[in-house]
């Protein structure tokens, strides 16, 4: 009998242990299941606001979603190109495929998200008519973006360029400009600040949000029709990698798109339709 008590009590013993181990074998399981995490280069506004928009969406489908904030248009590509992020999300498609021509990186975009379209704003005039001969205009001096705001400056008649549809257009490409307007080269960010010592500045929205200038004040802006879709940027060759490809369809949902429409009031629109 003492013989059979101690069996009975090996086996419970036993039995216990292959519990333990199941139990320890299944949290082990679900903690190699837990949250895989991206890093997501962006600009502050509006590009990280809709990034934390989705956020809570992204981890229940078992993505967090780490944000890394940058205040240029040069180290988010250096960054991703070099492995630091997986994507990066500030840039239209344009500015994306000129950098990397330039910088010989291979970076590609994975889907638009919004579009900001470009505004003119000044502090001493409320109107283009307003502008006197020889008025002085900030404009970006990066690739793209600053052909983008001679566009837009022709549209409204004030200037011609060589090529009406170039989208890589300095000032040195300009064949009429009946008003002797003087242009000024400038970083996007700092575009904000020189409003007191311009007569104009054409600036990036997502720079202009940043600084509180309200959209519905600038003088000039660019249709809704614009081609420049903000994207998000991944290397070449992950395009399929799963949790961007979750990140992009959470950034292209439903839920993100009342977000842009209701946060920005139009003066960001979403690029993409749920329909």
């Amino acid at each position: 009998m003492k013989t059979s008590i101690k069996a009975f009590a090996i086996i419970c013993a036993g039995i216990l242990t292959a519990g333990v181990l199941t139990a320890c074998g299944t949290e082990k399981n679900v903690s190699s299941q837990t949250a895989s995490t991206i890093k997501v280069g962006a600009s502050p506004s509006p590009h990280t606001e809709i990034l934390n928009a989705v956020k809570d969406q992204l981890a229940k489908e078992g993505v967090n979603l780490e944000i890394v904030e940058f205040n240029d248009y040069v180290q988010p590509n250096l960054a991703l190109s070099d492995g630091s992020l997986d994507a990066n999300f500030f840039q239209h498609e344009p500015y994306l495929k000129e950098f990397c021509e330039t910088r010989g990186l291979q970076l590609v975009s994975l889907g638009g998200v919004h579009i900001e379209p470009m505004s003119a704003y000044s502090d001493k005039v409320k109107s283009i008519q307003e502008l006197q001969d020889g008025a002085t205009i900030a404009v970006p001096n990066d690739p793209t973006n600053e052909g983008r705001a001679l566009l837009l400056l022709q549209s409204a008649g004030l200037i011609k360029l060589r090529d009406a549809a170039s989208l890589t257009a300095t000032p040195q490409d300009i064949i009429e400009n009946p008003h002797h307007f003087k242009f000024t080269e400038l970083e996007a960010p700092q575009l904000p600040r020189t409003l007191q010592d311009t007569d104009l500045a054409i600036i990036n929205m997502n720079f202009a949000l940043d600084a509180k200038l309200d959209p519905n004040k600038a003088i000039l802006t660019e249709g809704t029709d614009s081609p420049y879709a903000n994207i998000i940027a991944v290397r070449s060759g992950n395009e399929n990698r799963p949790e961007l490809q979750k990140l992009i369809k959470a950034l292209t949902s439903e839920e993100a798109k009342t977000f842009i429409e209701q946060k920005y009031k139009g003066s960001i629109i979403p690029a993409f339709s749920t329909k």
